[in-house]
């Protein structure tokens, strides 16, 4: 038997109009996900492939390069920063573990990337989870499919990825983000 040291991913997105009401967003679900892998469509379909809500959370995919990243945080053996930027792109190929970027980074319409505010909230033990919280103002059109954690505010080492159906949003709202990376 070996000890791991593994990593549970959230992510939670919220999209708000310009008055701050919450808008519905798509939440994919298996079948949906499975669609995509295949045959790269983002079908909506509610009830077939996914539900309407307020917000949606789902599991990320942590990178070979990111792991590599918080074995150097843990013991100082490496200069990694620590991971406490996020960006958001438009990017539809299926996160993998090989991945260094966002496929399409979005770096205009006030999402570019940003540091977020970083805490350590309790999970399962006091302390046992890094979060990373950004809202960005949109001021442009895009419909957002990838999110990534990394540690520099260009360039840098990306943590984790997801690609994800369509968030549409519009000048005036704003994109909530809730990463999170439990060490179970």
């Amino acid at each position: 038997m070996k000890a791991k040291l593994h990593l549970t991913e959230n992510v939670t997105y919220q999209l708000f109009d310009k008055n701050g009401k919450a808008k519905k967003i798509f939440k994919e679900n298996r079948l949906w996900k499975w669609i995509k892998k295949i045959f790269h469509l983002d079908l909506q379909i509610p009830l077939l492939t996914g539900t309407w809500g307020y917000s949606k959370t789902l599991a990320n995919l942590v990178t070979t390069a990111g792991k590599a990243g918080v074995a150097s945080r843990i013991n100082g053996d490496g200069s990694e920063a620590a991971f406490t930027y996020l960006a958001v792109g438009t990017g539809t190929t299926a996160a993998d573990a090989a991945d260094t970027t966002l496929e399409t980074e979005i770096v205009d319409s006030g999402m570019e990337r940003a540091a977020a505010t970083a805490s350590r909230v309790t999970t399962d033990v006091t302390n046992d989870t890094a979060q990373l919280v950004k809202t960005w103002t949109v001021t442009g059109t895009k419909a957002v499919t990838e999110c990534g954690a990394l540690n520099a505010a260009s360039t840098g080492t990306l943590l984790g990825r997801q690609v994800f159906s369509a968030i549409n949003v519009v000048s005036g709202d704003t994109l909530a983000v809730t990463y999170k990376f439990d060490v179970d």
